[in-house]
């Protein structure tokens, strides 16, 4: 069987939980951390949001820590990711969001309102 990208992390999370994975601005996230932080995320996006698996979810995000867990959240779910660029806007914006086809859009506080 083919071995995701999910697979390869779970693996090191449960061998080497307090090994580094990110270092972002003064900040550092083990391996447990993100691995806490996006199984709360798929906690509360299936069920708060009610997200299913084989859903589509837009993700309108930053590069920071939220993006990486984010992403496992949803690769827990099962749930595809269509990445967009958080510096597109207007038209392009519009169309990617369109060809996503996707059941929800994950943004930042600071994207809202940016499709015009």
């Amino acid at each position: 069987p083919a071995v995701t990208l999910l697979d390869v992390f779970q693996l090191h999370a449960r061998r080497r939980p307090h090994q580094p994975l990110l270092r972002f601005q003064d900040e550092i996230y083990t391996y447990e951390d993100m691995d806490q932080r996006s199984n709360r995320a798929a906690w509360a996006l299936s069920r708060r949001l009610g997200l299913q698996s084989g859903r589509t979810v837009a993700v309108f995000l930053p590069n920071e820590p939220a993006y990486l867990w984010t992403w496992l959240a949803l690769a827990k779910l099962g749930c595809p990711m269509a990445c967009l660029n958080c510096n597109v806007r207007g038209r392009a914006l519009r169309h990617a969001l369109e060809a996503a086809q996707a059941t929800l859009v994950l943004a930042s506080p600071g994207e809202r309102g940016t499709v015009g």
